[in-house]
């Protein structure tokens, strides 16, 4: 017998973790091009804490046209089965195909995917990875293929290295033959970034001098050919400090706070390049993400990228997953166990 409810966690109010509540929902409907997910895990990601407090600066927006409208059910990733599949849905999905995909709503028993974002699963991707990878991992693609092209050589720094994509962003960039040096807020996470492949690692705790300094030791003063930062408002400085003439800063995140103005024509004393990028323009066609796809799952397959799930949270769980992202008390990747 189809359940015509299905469980979900529900944000009805912007604030802290505790408007994270469980409810009851219908169970949902999809249109003919889609195909209806019954999820076995969703990914927790920053985006979904920074659209719980609803923190999202307006205007101008800076996160590429997601801000949600409450009521509104959490979560951008997910892995799980195809349960119905749509009349007109594209790319040769069928019911009981593993699955993993990036959309929205994810923070529920079951939902309604779009198949362009929408990717099978080889058999030697558990669901629990499938929901730790997508996201994050297209996201390091995009940031070492796309945001900047990473050559053999390259120095590079990677804010918050020891995050979910910052552990990933680092073995991306180590694979393509650039020196990493990763950025990290305590001893244990310099330990993981390391092992990521980072050949120096820097506590921030006191600031970012330390950083300036290590850059410029190692650099002979040249500066850093690119800087991938998920930091923000607290970084940014420092960022800008120690890129090279002709360098990229790339940001993707402003997990400190939102980068206040600036004027543009500080970048002139090196040339520098500032881009912000948005995994979603990376991945508006079936072929773009497939693209990108395509170059993941190849290093997955050759066991050059290691997934790590840094933690399984309940259902019930919910509030405590973001309090552990939100206080930075994790590494890698975190996860709720929906069914």
């Amino acid at each position: 017998m189809v359940a015509i409810t299905v469980r979900a966690i529900k944000v009805e109010q912007h604030g802290d973790a505790s408007v994270l509540k469980p409810a009851i929902i219908p169970r949902p409907t999809f249109r003919p091009d889609q195909v209806l997910v019954k999820i076995a895990y969703s990914g927790v990601n920053y985006l979904d804490i920074i659209e719980r407090e609803g923190s999202h600066p307006s205007p101008p927006p800076v996160d590429g046209g997601r801000s949600r409208t409450i009521p509104f059910i959490p979560g951008h990733e997910a892995s799980g089965e195809i349960a119905e599949v749509g009349s007109e849905a594209e790319h040769g999905f069928k019911v009981g195909d593993r699955v993993a995909f990036i959309g929205i709503d994810t923070y529920a028993e079951y939902v309604a995917v779009d198949t362009v974002n929408l990717a099978k699963l080889p058999d030697h991707i558990s669901l629990a990875e499938g929901a730790a990878f997508l996201l994050q991992g297209l996201t390091a693609v995009g940031l070492v293929r796309k945001g900047y092209t990473v050559q053999k050589g390259d120095w590079i720094v990677i804010h918050a290295a020891a995050g979910g994509v910052g552990l990933l962003a680092t073995q991306l960039a180590r694979l393509l033959g650039a020196h990493v040096i990763g950025t990290v807020s305590t001893e244990e996470k310099a330990l993981l970034a390391k092992a990521a492949g980072a050949e120096h690692v820097v506590l921030i705790n006191n600031g970012y001098e330390t950083l300036e300094k290590k850059v410029n030791e190692l650099t002979h003063g040249q500066g850093i050919h690119a800087v991938l930062d998920s930091v923000g408002q607290a970084s940014f400085e420092s960022s800008l400090n120690i890129v090279r003439r002709l360098g990229t800063l790339v940001l993707y995140g402003h997990a400190s706070g939102i980068i206040p103005p600036f004027l543009l024509v500080r970048l002139s004393g090196k040339n520098v390049k500032v881009t912000w990028t948005d995994l979603d323009n990376y991945i508006t066609t079936r072929e773009e993400f497939t693209g990108l796809y395509g170059e993941l799952s190849e290093y997955l397959a050759k066991g050059q990228l290691k997934i790590d799930i840094h933690k399984v949270y309940s259902f019930d769980e919910v509030q405590k997953a973001h309090l552990d992202l939100q206080g930075r008390k994790s590494t890698g990747k975190l996860l709720i166990k929906i069914v």
